[in-house]
């Protein structure tokens, strides 16, 4: 049997998550399946019982795919809990190119993307600037403080 990741996102809002990490990774929303209009309106066909589904789940897209069909799916679980800790587990968008790129490019690089997420709704935590060990990253969070690097 062949095993398939998915990354589950705890969070209050699937929907401005939906958005957010849809631009963070370029990824898209994943539509509900098998022509329904929503994913709420596929699981009620699926046999979900309502008293099973939280008020609005599933009437906007609460998950994103890659479009190129080769990163994991990812789906954001509304939960009532808020974020109370660091993250144990935190992404790494990795846009910089590696170590056979010069480091001033890999700054420009990750520093451009920093920006284009910062106005998407991140907030900066730190710069991890080490010139002397040829390094440069960023460490960011998410709209509902979910932490992520750009490296």
């Amino acid at each position: 049997m062949e095993t398939t990741l998915q990354l589950t996102i705890d969070c209050a809002d699937p929907r401005r998550l939906v958005e957010f990490w849809s631009e963070a990774l370029g990824y898209v929303p994943e539509p509900a399946p098998g022509g329904h209009a929503t994913w709420r309106e596929y699981w009620a066909a699926m046999g979900v019982p309502e008293e099973e589904l939280p008020p609005g789940a599933g009437e906007s897209p609460e998950s994103i795919v890659d479009p190129a069909g080769q990163g994991p799916r990812v789906w954001f679980q509304q939960v009532p809990e808020q974020k109370t800790a660091k993250n144990r587990v935190h992404l790494d968008l990795k846009v910089g190119g590696g170590r056979d790129v010069p480091l001033a490019v890999r700054t420009q690089r990750v520093s451009a993307t920093v920006e284009r997420l910062v106005a998407a709704g991140a907030g900066v935590l730190r710069i991890m600037d080490e010139p002397d060990m040829e390094y440069y990253a960023a460490v960011l969070h998410d709209p509902e403080g979910n932490e992520f690097c750009v490296v």
